[in-house]
Formats: C-alpha cells, structure tokens, sequence
C-alpha cells in the first residue's frame, strides 16, 4: 500500500530503499512562495541507523504490513541485554535488542502484557498505551508549607523512569504517566 510522503506520521513502519525504516521524526515546510518540502528522520530497522531524508510531498513510500501480537514481557537478559517476550497465543519467545526499545521499557514492568510489532515473523517493536500507571519507588522530600505554588519534585518509579512529580506525592505511591512525553498525569488507584 502507498502512501504519500506528506500522510507519513511518527511511528510508522515503512518501506525504503528495499529496507525497513521506522519514523522517527516528521516535519512538514512550507517556506514561503517555495514547494512545499517534508523533512523525514527515519531509523533503519535492519542496520539500526539513522536517516535524515528530504522528501517532496507527492513522493510515495510503501508502508509495511505488520502483524500485532499481545505478548508478555518476561526479563531483559543480562548477557546480551536483549529484552525477552513471550507471545501469549503460541508461547515463542521474542527478543528485541535494546536499540529498538529501551527507550520505552522504562514504562513497563517484568510480566506486564503489552503489543509487539512483527513484520514478516520478525519482532520489531513495542506498542504502547497512551498512559502506564508505575508505583513510585524513590522520592525527594518535600520543603513543609510550599504548597501555594505547583512545586515538583524528582521520583523515580519501579521500572527506573525519573519523573518530575508534585510535592505531594510520596514514595509507594501509584501514578500515571504519559508515555509519549514521561510525564506525570496524576494519581492511580490500585
């Protein structure tokens, strides 16, 4: 299926040059009286390298098919630092390396189900909820009647993420975070 360089979104798994890319990064310029330009930084899912392209907005990219699986997370393994998942329906273990998605482990706790992205039987990412709720393991302490101004702290939650949390909240709590932009959303109820 084809699609238009100026329909590409963040995330997107397309076909480039006869490789994978994921994109990373889109935008799109309109400097001026000048046509119309769209700015694509994409990541080769083969080498794992990066690409910056210019690309003008009728050009047409394939996008790859993807098979969606509910999997678990299972453990990272500590010889190769492979992340370790378990599809739910066959029960086949999957590894992804850690350039792929360590950045977003840090929302995901040991055991939890969550999405993987295959393309043609390979494991190539992880899906994400908008929001995760984590509990909070570490907190600062808090400066005793500064409650007048929205004042944060620093928390660092089960799965090792750091986060600007408000005063309030205290170590062994649960909360909800943003998993696009870490961010702490509000109280979670068990």
């Amino acid at each position: 299926m084809g699609i238009k360089a100026v329909d590409l979104r963040k995330g997107m798994v397309v076909i480039w040059n006869n490789d994978l890319h994921l994109v990373v990064e889109f935008e799109h310029h309109t400097p001026g009286n000048l046509r119309a330009v769209n700015q694509v930084k994409m990541r080769n899912l083969k080498t794992n390298g990066v690409v910056q392209q210019r690309m003008s907005s009728g050009e047409i990219l394939e996008v790859a098919y993807l098979d969606h699986r509910k999997c678990q997370y299972l453990y990272k393994d500590q010889g190769n630092g492979q992340f370790v998942f378990m599809d739910l329906e066959s029960f086949d273990q999957h590894e992804l390396s850690p350039e792929l998605v360590e950045s977003q482990m840090v929302y995901v706790k040991e055991n939890q189900e969550v999405v993987v992205t295959f393309h043609e039987g390979r494991a190539l990412g992880v899906e994400l909820p908008s929001s995760v709720v984590l509990e909070i393991r570490e907190a600062e302490g808090a400066a005793r009647g500064n409650t007048v101004n929205n004042t944060f702290k620093n928390a660092v939650t089960e799965t090792g993420l750091n986060i600007r949390v408000p005063a309030f909240i205290e170590a062994g709590e649960l909360v909800k975070v943003s998993t696009e932009t870490g961010e702490f959303q509000g109280r979670a109820k068990a």
